[in-house]
């Protein structure tokens, strides 16, 4: 399941929209919630990031972030 984590870089400053970052991770989960859990779980481990929102990609919104040229997978 690939999810797509919203995020600001810093925990220190108040959010901006302007500044929100996103990035994507395969994550293997029996089911979305797991999924998120684990996507939380393993991005606040690894990094500094205030995340946002956490959202499962559908197939179609998956096949437009790939055509639009944006989509890359993150490892952590």
């Amino acid at each position: 399941m690939i999810y797509k984590i919203f995020y600001q870089e810093t925990k220190e400053r108040s959010p901006r929209r302007e500044q929100t970052r996103a990035l994507c991770l395969d994550i293997e989960a029996t089911d979305e919630l797991e999924g998120r859990i684990k996507a939380r779980k393993l991005v606040e481990e690894k990094t500094p990031y205030n995340i946002e929102f956490i959202e499962l990609l559908s197939d179609k919104h998956l096949e437009y972030e790939k055509e639009s040229g944006a989509f890359e997978l993150t490892e952590l």
